[in-house]
């Protein structure tokens, strides 16, 4: 039987479409654009620098590179949540889009930390400033 926070995520995503703006991928990935870019889009190999903020269908926020004295992050595109792998790869350096991420795409039964539990749908405001062609 699926667990609360996976149907509560099910019926936020299933709303989320309706709404103006929002694109639904193949895998389910949902996104809005809040800016568009103009510079390069990275490869699944490749490495980008990001501002985000990540936060809890409820609106809790868990994680953000906005806070003081913080850094924007750097990774290997293949090595995050597959909802920042596939949806990166729609944006261009300068873009700024917003994620609304199933929990197969986040991360599943595990959950990750204290903060996000088991299947939980996520949301990232996610700002790509860099990419670093592998």
């Amino acid at each position: 039987m699926p667990s609360q926070a996976f149907l509560l995520g099910q019926a936020f995503l299933a709303d989320n479409t309706k709404k103006p703006g929002v694109v639904t991928t193949a895998s389910g990935l949902q996104y809005l654009v809040l800016r568009e870019g103009t510079g390069k889009s990275p490869k699944k190999k490749d490495t980008v620098v990001v501002n985000y903020r990540g936060t809890l269908l409820n609106g809790v926020e868990f994680d953000s590179s906005y806070l003081a004295g913080r850094e924007p992050a750097e990774f290997p595109l293949n090595s995050v949540i597959k909802g920042w792998t596939e949806g990166l790869q729609l944006m261009k350096e300068g873009a700024k889009f917003r994620f609304f991420i199933p929990s197969n795409l986040a991360y599943g039964s595990r959950g990750a930390g204290l903060d996000i539990g088991p299947d939980e749908a996520l949301i990232f405001e996610v700002e790509l400033l860099k990419v670093w062609e592998d």
